[in-house]
């Protein structure tokens, strides 16, 4: 596994080359995070932006939701796929959060994880970056493919992974850092073809030490 110090300096350079490190989907509280993260899966944060803002128009809050016909909100995701399934884990989260939760997304992992449709990853961003708990590491395609590449792990189950990384990255970075991993992953560090030139770590990664 990679050296806490070659992990620190790895945390610095991102930092560097990515002083903004922010969540792509747009959402200004949690429940709206949560729906758009359930979006997401299998789909572009830019496709989850441009169907929310009409969806939240007529669905404004969690207790809305909690009302709605699973075959309306079908009509206004649509085009994110998988849609029955989507749109079947948004209401019934939204039942559940307001039955069992007061209608507030709840702050915690266990909770969190009743919700149908969210899982670890969902749960992490939820916790970091509208509770702003310490620790949350979100481990997307992303994560799994640039923390590989770099030497912190040569294994592919998130769940593993999370911890390791949890083991290794100061809590008070955890959450940034994977946002920077999602920029770095776009903008240079692609799945079929790295570009390892223009890379800001590549004197740190393992990926580019043995030859790709």
């Amino acid at each position: 596994m990679i050296e806490r110090e070659v992990s620190n300096e790895i945390i610095e350079r991102l930092e560097r080359e990515y002083p903004i490190a922010e969540c792509t989907l747009d959402y200004n509280e949690a429940y709206h995070l949560l729906v758009s993260v359930r979006l997401a899966a299998q789909c572009t944060d830019a496709r989850v932006n441009m169907v929310t803002p009409a969806l939240f128009e007529r669905y404004p809050t969690v207790f809305d939701m909690a009302c709605a016909e699973v075959e309306d909100v079908e009509e206004y995701i649509r085009s994110t796929g998988f849609y029955h399934g989507k749109a079947r884990d948004i209401v019934a989260a939204a039942k559940m959060i307001v039955s069992e939760f007061g209608g507030r997304v709840p702050d915690n992992m266990d909770d969190l994880l009743k919700l149908p449709g969210v899982g670890r990853k969902s749960a992490n961003l939820i916790l970091g970056d509208v509770y702003g708990i310490p620790g949350s590491v979100v481990v997307d395609t992303h994560c799994i493919r640039l923390t590989g590449r770099l030497g912190y792990h040569e294994l592919k189950d998130p769940v593993k992974i999370e911890y390791i990384l949890r083991g290794i990255l100061p809590p008070d970075k955890a959450n940034d850092f994977c946002h920077r991993l999602v920029m770095h992953g776009r903008a240079v560090c692609d799945a079929r073809k790295p570009n390892c030139e223009a890379c800001c770590l590549r004197d740190l990664c393992r990926y580019y030490s043995i030859g790709r």
